[in-house]
Order: C-alpha cells, then structure tokens, then sequence
C-alpha cells in the first residue's frame, strides 16, 4: 500500500454528493504503510456549512489602493495554524515566527495567515478590517490584517470555528476539536482567496503552506481554475496527516472530481495533508535526512510512494533557531550568563539546577532532557536504561510531561534514586534555559525526528547532544569518532539504533568524554561557535522561493 501510485487512466469513484452531515474527528493515528487506517465516526460538531456557504461573496471593508510601482521585494503569503510567540505548541511554531524577519534579509517580504484565536486577537494591533462574509464554512467571519510581535498578519477572525482558549487542536478533555476538518479547510481556503488576489493589490507570488492544517491550499489553488502562484508545502511532521471523511468533500469546496487517486482521496478518505504534497509545486521538510527517510516504507507513514513521485520537488531545509533568544550571553533565565570563553560559569548554573532538581551537589557528569515523555521521543528505553546511567555516574533531569504511563515509570525511578534523578513533570521555559546553561549533555533518543530543536538549543548553550542518527539530529549533530575529533569539528554523540543498549554504550562514550576535561571543552567551544540562526537557514528558503518565480517568468 505503500506506494500507492495512481494507474494512469483511472478514474475517480462513483460518488454521490449529498449534504454532510458532521465532520469526522481528526486522527491522531496514522495510518501505517501495510495498514489503512480507519476513518474516525463522525464526533458532535457545529453543523457543517453546505457547499453554497464555503465562498460567498465578501463585504469589501477596505477599498483597493492603487498598486505600487518599482521594483518590490518577493512576496510570500504563509499560513499555519500557529505562530511564535503568540500561539505554540510545538517546533512548528517556532519557522513559522522565526522565518519572515530572516527571510527580510535575503529580499523577501513575508505575510503570514493565522486563525483568529483569542491569543492572537489580543496581541493584533493597527487592524484593519479587509473582508467580512455574513456566512463562511459555517460562520461569520471576518479577514484582518496588522501586526504582532513585529510580524506582518492576515487573520482569520471567526469565533464560532477559533474563539477557544487552550490548545489550538484540542479540547479540555484532551480529543481533537470534533470540528477540526472545517476549522482548518476554512483556513486553507482563506489563504487560497488571498492568494489569487481577491483582496486589492496584494497577490503573493509564493503560497506557503504548513503542515496538514493548511495543506488544502494548494488543492484549493489547482481547482480553482485561475491563475495563480506557486506553492510550496512544509513538512514538519509526516505522523500528523489530517484524515477526515469523504463526505465533507463539497461542504469544504472541493469539486466531485477532486475525489480520486489522483486528488484528494486518502484511504477511503479525505488526506488534508496527501493534498498538500499532491498539488504543491515544492514540498520541503525540516531536515535533508528526514526528506529520504520519509520516502521509504515506513517512516513514510502511507505516503511514501507520493513523496519518491515528487523526487526532485521534495528537499530538507534544517531548522534555524532564535540565536537572540537563546543566547547565553545574556540570558536571564541562568545563573550565570557565559561565552565560549567562559565556560568555567557554567558551573553555577549547574549548582544552580541541582538545586531545582534536588540533586546531590558534584562534579560529576549531568544529563538533561527536555521532551514530550512518549514513544516517538524514545523515552521508554531510557527508563530502561536508567539504572546503568545511574551506575555509570551520571545524575539524570528531565523536563517534560506526555504518556502517563512513562510520567508515572519516571516517577518511580527518582523515587529509588533520590538525589540522582530529577522529575519535573511539565513544561516551564526559564526552567528550559536552565537546563540547556547547566546540564553537560542534552539527551535526545527519539525513533525519528524530523529536525529536533532541543539538540540545536544544547549546541548553542555548549550542553553537548547524545542523539539518536535519525532525521534532523543526523543532520546537525557530528559524532565525536576519532576523526571528527582530530579534525575539531566534533560536537556530540550519535548513536543506533534506538535501543537500550546502544544507548548505554553513547552514555559510556559521554562519560570517557567528558573525563577528558580539555576534549571536553574544545567540543563545547565547536558546538558554540556554530551559526545555527535563522537568517542562514532562510537563504535556502528564498532560492527556492527565486526559483518557482523564475520558471514563471522565464
């Protein structure tokens, strides 16, 4: 099933259009290469809006200026359903806030579209009201533009489908909003009306979609039967797909046609996120190795043989960070701001977090880890593990919260090792600085990883990564094997596979390391001295951004 590559000549099934009567629930299980998944019963929902709702005619609010003359930079119109630092829940967040002031730097003038959440309404300023529509996938809604944390905004203010405090995906129960198939259609759909230019002068040569929550754009864009720009689809996480029922196909506005191999069709259902990658012009994903791993059984999750169709359409661009706000210089979250020159600081930031931890004061060596306590992020072989970490002299913190059964191993761990393990069952930023500024090592196991930011983080801080060679950690991680360290570029540990042993033999290397106090060191000033920012990493963003214009134009 894996290579799932449509015959050619085929046509799409019979399907007879009805109204939907509510929207499936979003799946959090993917489906796998040798099994379909099934597509969730539909959950209690606002009703769906019918396919007469889904693009009425807009309201102008604000008329059209006149369009500028001269040369102007590339125009790129992204959309995500989250963005730094007004609404994050995990590393996605973090591109989408950190990319648009990098990319100014290399001629790229970026406007990002946002659902209207209550986070993002309270931060908006200077808005300007561009459309409203009386009845939009079901609500009313209106389309503003402003600024927040110094980010140029489109958003999308609809109460009835985004007024919801809490976690963008999901309700106080903890299960996906029963309406998140109309509530991230409507989105993508927005960000397509903005693209082919219905709003005044502004027509983005670039559409930007990420992750499944706004891959219905470029679907959107090649249905729609006008001129319109390119696309491009980032991949931030291939486990997250977005499968809902193919009875929503004319109620999110997609024609009878689209239901197909060839189109939207996933499964027996509709794949959110197998659009996105079908119609996309580019697809990226957050790390070069990430992009090959995804193309193979497996780790391709059912979309591997989509992905291999793409071939030299999809590539890996690593992640940057904010080098601004991760910078032990001045960070005020440590105890002792330090440079590469500095290190002998790091020691009061490591007292400082045995003292949060309840770890016995020492010398010895300090591992950290800051994860979603889950299988994907190998936490269960470091249960495993932890008596032999222990054994070796290491004292273990970790900062994270995830499966109760793994919260609750972890607790019983720090409970037989008092003094050598410390929990912190959550999640608290300062505490993350700290951690980063006094652990020697930032322990990061996962069984894939697309491109990690944890490892980039203890890099930045000159706590060394222990990583597994997966995905975006392979990328941005060089083993400290002999020749790495004869040649000083050095600047952690890799380790495979992802098991209990071959992570006791990275914690025995760690270790023989990091008694080597000048070896020790000089990784420590490698790792630092890394450009691991967003403005570099944005440069690979803007020559493909270049390059689809300048097929257009040639």
């Amino acid at each position: 099933m894996s290579d799932r590559a449509p015959p050619k000549g085929r046509k799409a099934p019979a399907f007879r259009p009805r109204k939907p009567a509510e929207p499936a629930g979003e799946s959090l299980s993917e489906p796998s290469a040798a099994k379909p998944a099934p597509v969730l019963k539909p959950a209690p929902a606002p009703a769906v809006p019918t396919r007469a709702a889904v693009e009425p005619a807009a309201v102008p609010v604000v008329p059209p200026a006149p369009a500028p003359t001269g040369p102007r930079p590339l125009q790129v119109l992204a959309v995500a359903s989250e963005i730094f630092p007004l609404i994050k829940t995990g590393g996605l967040a973090d591109v989408v806030g950190g990319l648009p002031p990098a990319l100014a730097h290399h001629g790229v003038e970026v406007r990002t579209l946002v659902p209207g959440y209550p986070s993002v309404l309270r931060a908006l300023e200077g808005t300007t009201v561009v459309a409203e529509y009386g009845y939009f996938f079901g609500a009313f809604c209106k389309l503003l533009s402003g600024r927040a944390a110094g980010l140029d905004l489109f958003v999308l203010e609809a109460p009835q489908l985004f007024w919801r405090e809490g976690n963008p995906y999901s309700g106080p129960d903890g299960q996906p909003w029963p309406d998140n198939s109309v509530r991230f259609a409507a989105l993508a759909h927005m960000a397509y009306l903005i693209a082919r230019g219905d709003f005044g002068p502004y027509v983005p040569d670039v559409l930007h979609a990420h992750d499944w929550q706004a891959a219905l754009a470029p679907a959107y864009l090649h249905y729609g039967g006008r001129s319109r720009p390119r696309s491009v689809l980032t991949i931030h996480n291939l486990a997250f797909q977005g499968q809902f029922s193919r009875d929503l196909l004319y109620a999110i506005g997609l024609p009878g046609d689209a239901y197909s191999l060839d189109g939207v069709e996933y499964y027996g259902g509709i794949g959110y996120l197998k659009s996105g990658i079908r119609f996309a012009d580019r697809v990226t994903t957050v790390s070069p190795r990430y992009a090959a791993e995804i193309c193979q059984p497996g780790a391709g999750m059912g979309l591997d043989g989509l992905l291999r169709q793409k071939g030299l359409a999809l590539s890996g661009i690593v992640n940057g960070i904010d080098v601004d706000t991760w910078n032990p210089a001045d960070d005020p979250a440590l105890a002792a701001t330090y440079t590469a020159d500095t290190l002998e600081l790091r020691a009061r930031n490591k007292a400082a977090l045995e003292g949060r931890f309840a770890l016995v004061p020492g010398d010895g060596p300090l591992i950290g880890l800051i994860t979603r306590l889950s299988w994907q992020k190998g936490m269960d072989i470091v249960i495993e593990a932890l008596p032999s970490i222990i054994a070796a002299g290491c004292r273990v913190v970790v900062l994270g919260t995830g499966d109760a059964p793994l919260e609750a191993a972890l607790a019983k761990a720090s409970a037989a090792h008092p003094g050598q393990i410390g929990v912190f069952a959550g999640y608290d930023e300062n505490l993350a600085h700290l951690v980063q500024g006094g652990a020697d090592a930032i322990l990061v196991p996962s069984r894939f990883e697309p491109c990690g930011l944890t490892q980039l983080y203890g890099l930045r801080y000159g706590c060394l990564p222990i990583v597994s060679r997966v995905g975006g950690l392979f990328d941005t991680v060089i083993d400290a094997n002999a020749a790495a360290r004869e040649q000083g570029v050095a600047t952690g540990i890799q380790f495979e596979p992802v098991t209990r042993e071959a992570l006791e033999a990275a914690i025995e290397r760690f270790v023989a390391l990091y008694a080597d106090a000048p070896a020790w060191r000089a990784m420590q000033r490698q790792a630092m001295s890394l450009d691991l920012s967003w403005t570099r990493r944005a440069g690979a963003y803007a020559a493909l951004f270049r390059s689809l214009v300048e097929v257009d134009s040639a």
